[in-house]
């Protein structure tokens, strides 16, 4: 084989490898992928109380998160209201990649791909297609409960 052929073959292979990869990588799944990671999958609606934080040492300040049975719980307002909270799930929809939460723009931000989410879930950018799920909180007291 000639060197001139050669590397006209290498091409075309590295090219079909870059273009496969590339396919498979942001591939959508879905609304509900699979967890990527570490992250567990999100409750399923109906599922009652999931867990439940003490107000007085947990969230004091607006944009502090906390993060349980698949649940990001962040305070979004001041004040011990339900509307200061919000509960989403926290895998993104596309592809199941752990979300975080962007308190200086008020948005859930998925790291692998750049989907973006509003405080409520709603896909503000993706290529999530899906939004996150929401959940509701309840407070009694000093006591915040996260429920399906």
């Amino acid at each position: 084989m000639e060197r001139h052929e050669f590397l006209s073959k290498l091409g075309i292979g590295l090219v079909a490898v870059c273009v496969g990869c590339g396919l498979v990588s942001c591939g959508s799944k879905g609304s509900n992928p699979t967890p990527s990671g570490n992250a567990p999958a999100p409750p399923p609606a109906g599922s009652g109380n999931l867990f439940a934080i003490d107000l007085s040492s947990q969230l004091a300040n607006i944009g502090d998160s906390t993060m349980q049975h698949g649940v990001i719980l962040v305070r979004i307002a001041a004040g011990n209201t339900g509307s200061a909270f919000t509960a989403v799930q926290a895998t993104c929809t596309h592809q199941g990649n752990t979300i975080g939460y962007n308190a200086g723009q008020g948005i859930f931000i998925c790291p692998a791909h750049g989907s973006e989410f509003s405080k409520s879930g709603a896909v503000v950018l993706g290529p999530a297609a899906s939004p996150l799920q929401k959940y509701n909180v309840v407070i009694n007291g000093n006591t915040l409960t996260v429920s399906a």
